[in-house]
């Protein structure tokens, strides 16, 4: 007979083995049963009693039942050796490298998505499908070309997203909490500021020609979007309203106005971030009532009036606050498009309001309609930002939904484009202090309990399980029993071994994923700054192009061939 526990799943009740398979049971009986009452009372006694069995003798049940959920093809081992044998063939083809030149590049960067969450969200994408989900292939697995990327900041051993932002997209390292600015700029020091000013990537596109857009699901002007476009000495300048008034008397700009000012000519802005682009006070269009959701600046500007001023009369410009009004659009009629979906950062896909917010991938899709018109290519930045909010408050079933979202937006990309001409890269800026253990078993449920009891205080645990943050809970001088909460609920924050208020960034390296022309040379271990720059090269922009022809015949150059003839030359061959 298995080993049981009773559970609570919202309005659910189920009988779970200790590995993690559930059985759906009756809920309690009602008062007006005591017979009934008192035996399902004594069921759960004797499952809570059954928490005390050795932790050996529980993993050996795991480990039988695991056996028995093997599918019948993997346990043959030809399936094994097919499936290597396709591998290593698709791997003998990238000896064939992409040398085109890039006339799209796409960047994903998932905010907080360290290996350990791209795992989980893996398993998570393949359970949402019935499936065991370990065998799934995210769309970032599909990528050819792999690499590491080292994240640290010039002064943090451990990254924030504004230092790591200004690497991956201006191509220079840079302090914690400064965006689009050198490491000469100090933290909230304003006079820091002038002269140590980097560019992005998303300024050498515009500067060549090309169209850009933004795609984030946190603020437009949350820390991975404004180092597209913004130079400040903190991250937290989101409208003057947030900036000391020493920043503000020494010249310094808030970043919602440097991004309607610094390129006025970026093609597509979506996101959140609404309150910021309004004088202070003014009543949100959605949420009327909500005192926190009005405008914040103190200027008294109006930055949407002034981004549709600076539009040309001839162009087409839209500015849109909700779903219905994003998809009403044509994006063959739309130059320039405006999107601000909430007040601050947008919501989590699983709270998410599908008559007023759009999800990551229809933002993505409408974006590359708009940006693909432009016969020179684009540019286009997609974050998925709220991964790193989901960690951060030890939800982390809101981080994964939020990641397997994501990877649904890379798919989107992935129809609509081609590997000939458009070179993408998956990203994070840092990970987290996130993990999942305990020896669970194949198909496990991602959110569900490990098959074993902890050999110290005799209580399960879930295997998922985070470094720090608010899940750290103490019940009468214990460890919560995590069996007697609804640990699958959406906000469900999992047990931390340090308690903090926010869980932290972790600091080991994360991984890129790339596809596309000159994808290969994202392909071991390489500092975080090292994106942009092969980013550039792929695409012939910004000052890194000695390498690039002139335009062949179908108008678009190749650096490949170019390189070539410059290494044959000194040895004679040609002549």
């Amino acid at each position: 007979m298995g080993i049981r526990s009773w559970e609570v799943r919202g309005s659910e009740h189920r009988l779970t083995s200790p590995n993690g398979l559930t059985t759906a049971s009756p809920p309690p009986p009602t008062l007006s049963h005591p017979r009934r009452l008192y035996l399902w009372a004594l069921e759960r006694e004797r499952a809570l009693e059954s928490t005390m069995i050795s932790a050996f003798l529980v993993l050996a049940v795991g480990t039988c039942l695991a056996t028995s959920l093997v599918p019948e093809k993997e346990k043959d081992p030809k399936y094994w050796r097919d499936q290597a044998q396709q591998t290593l063939k698709n791997a003998l083809r990238l000896q064939n490298l992409n040398t085109n030149v890039a006339k799209n590049i796409i960047m994903f960067l998932g905010d907080g998505m360290g290996v350990s969450t791209v795992t989980a969200a893996r398993i998570l994408k393949g359970q949402l499908h019935h499936n065991p989900g370990e065998e799934t292939r995210l769309e970032m697995d599909k990528f050819p070309h792999v690499a590491l990327s080292k994240t640290y900041n010039t002064n943090a051993q451990v990254p924030d997203s504004a230092g790591t932002a200004t690497a991956y997209l201006c191509g220079v390292k840079a302090n914690e909490g400064t965006v689009g600015v050198s490491a000469a700029t100090q933290r909230s020091q304003c006079n820091t500021t002038r002269g140590n000013e980097v560019t992005s990537i998303l300024r050498w596109a515009k500067d060549s020609g090309k169209s850009v857009g933004i795609v984030t699901t946190t603020r437009v002007n949350h820390a991975t979007p404004s180092a597209t476009y913004a130079h400040s000495a903190d991250r937290d300048w989101y409208s003057d309203n947030e900036m000391p008034p020493e920043a503000l008397s020494q010249g310094c700009k808030d970043i919602a106005y440097q991004l309607m000012h610094n390129i006025r000519d970026i093609e597509v802005i979506l996101g959140g971030g609404r309150k910021y682009m309004f004088p202070k006070n003014t009543t949100d269009v959605e949420y009327e009532q909500d005192e926190k959701a009005r405008g914040t600046r103190l200027d008294g500007l109006n930055l949407i009036d002034i981004w549709k001023s600076f539009k040309p009369r001839h162009k087409h410009s839209h500015y849109v606050w909700n779903r219905t009004e994003l998809l009403a659009l044509k994006p063959s009629t739309v130059d320039y498009l405006l999107g601000l979906f909430e007040p601050g950062d947008m919501q989590y896909e699983l709270n998410r309001n599908n008559g007023t917010d759009p999800s990551l991938s229809e933002m993505v899709e409408i974006a590359i309609k708009i940006l693909s018109k432009n016969p020179r290519g684009f540019f286009l930045l997609v974050e998925g930002g709220r991964i790193d909010h989901g960690h951060h408050e030890g939800k982390a079933k809101q981080a994964l939904h939020e990641a397997v979202e994501m990877d649904l937006a890379i798919g989107q990309a992935g129809a609509m484009t081609s590997l000939e001409d458009t070179l993408t890269v998956v990203t994070a800026d840092h990970s987290h202090v996130f993990t999942f253990g305990g020896y669970t078993p194949r198909g496990n449920s991602i959110f569900g309990l490990a098959p074993m009891v902890s050999d110290t205080d005799k209580k399960p645990f879930t295997a998922i399980l985070y470094g720090n943050g608010p899940g750290y809970k103490v019940v009468g001088g214990e460890r919560e029993n995590v069996s007697m909460v609804d640990y699958a609920h959406n906000n469900y924050q999992a047990q931390s071994a340090v308690p903090l208020r926010h869980e932290t960034h972790g600091g080991e390296d994360v991984a890129v994923f790339a596809k596309g022309p000159m994808a290969h040379l994202l392909h071991g271990v390489h500092e975080q700054n090292y994106i942009p720059h092969v980013m550039a090269y792929a695409a012939c922009i910004g000052a890194n192009r000695d390498h690039c022809a002139s335009a062949n015949s179908s108008g678009s150059p190749s650096p490949g061939p170019l390189l070539l003839l410059l290494a044959l030359l000194p040895l004679g061959i040609l002549f």
